[in-house]
Parts: structure tokens; sequence; C-alpha cells
């Protein structure tokens, strides 16, 4: 097993003060806060440069989409998001 390190580094007080409150509202301490943010970070980096490597892999291979194509999809998406707004709305 690991042997925990202590870091130390400057942040704002403010912040501080908005961890220490939702450590109390949690029953846990900013040590635990700050676990759990430094993880989340972590896990995003490394599965932002999975995405990165999948797409310079996929680049490697020629599989690229030209824009044409691309403008399709997003025009696509942007339709499908207008209709659900359009339902929201309706149903409100």
């Amino acid at each position: 097993m690991n042997t925990p390190r202590t870091i130390s580094f400057r942040i704002a007080p403010e912040k501080v003060a908005q961890l220490d409150q939702i450590a109390k509202a949690m029953a846990r301490d900013r040590s635990y806060l700050l676990n759990e943010a430094v993880q989340r970070y972590l896990s995003e980096q490394q599965r932002y440069s999975a995405l990165v490597e999948e797409g310079l892999e996929a680049s490697r291979k020629g599989e690229l989409i030209d824009d044409e194509d691309l403008g399709g999809m997003i025009d696509s998406w942007m339709r499908e998001k207008e209709l659900e707004q359009q339902k929201a709305r309706a149903t409100a």
C-alpha cells in the first residue's frame, strides 16, 4: 500500500472557505475533497489523452471525416437540439 504524501500549494482563501463548507455538509474533511478532485482531474486527463491518441491513430490510418460530412453531422446535432428545446417549451 502506498503511503500518502503531504504536499502544499497556494489557493485563494475564498476557495478554502468553499471547500470547508462543502466538507462540513458532506461530513468529510478538506483532504478527502481535494483527493477526490485530484482523482477526477487525473481521470479526465487520462481520458482526454486516450481520445487524442485514438484520433491520431485514426488519422495515421487515413480514417478522416471531410469538411462536408462534419458540417452535416453538426447540422444534424443542432436540429436535434432545437427539436428537444421545442418539445420542452411545448410541455412547459
